[in-house]
């Protein structure tokens, strides 16, 4: 049986993969906005968590109970949190926060500075000054937007 899974990114040049019963991906392309990639299949690609674990640790998360630092790691309540982008990039990045790391493009990063806010709005973790100033630098220069976050649930 052959179903579709849902992909995350827009644009009109990705396609969803088909869905194995053994949950094998198989096909799809994707579009990693970090680096402006398109990658057919899966394969090259990483599942980034837009705040990266220990940045979330160091955000208040070492204050959590096992079962909510578990519904973090494993988020698909919104499209966000987690996000397939190349794992060069997701490399590049890796537990880096905005004051450290930020993706090159304008429009890329105004959208990782919003999504980045709405993680962190999302799960109450708190922000230090340096990536408060990277934060206030990027979306100074970006379109006006309204970062909306639903709070996060854990079961």
């Amino acid at each position: 049986m052959q179903t579709q899974a849902p992909v995350s990114a827009v644009n009109g040049a990705v396609m969803a993969p088909a869905v194995d019963d053994d949950c094998k991906l198989t096909g799809g392309r994707w579009y990693s906005y970090y680096d402006d990639v398109y990658v057919d299949g899966a394969k090259g690609l990483d599942i980034d968590h837009m705040v990266p674990l220990a940045e979330s640790w160091d955000s208040g998360a070492r204050d959590w109970d096992a079962a909510r630092r578990e519904a973090y790691a494993n988020d698909l309540g919104e499209d966000v949190p987690l996000i397939a982008v190349t794992a060069r990039s997701n490399r590049s990045k890796s537990d880096q926060d905005p004051a450290e790391w930020m993706p090159t493009d304008a429009d890329a990063a105004c959208r990782y500075a919003y999504e980045w806010i709405s993680v962190k709005t999302r799960w109450g973790l708190s922000v230090d000054e340096a990536e408060a100033e990277a934060l206030d630098a990027v979306v100074a220069d970006c379109p006006a937007a309204v970062v909306t976050a639903a709070p996060a649930q854990v079961r």
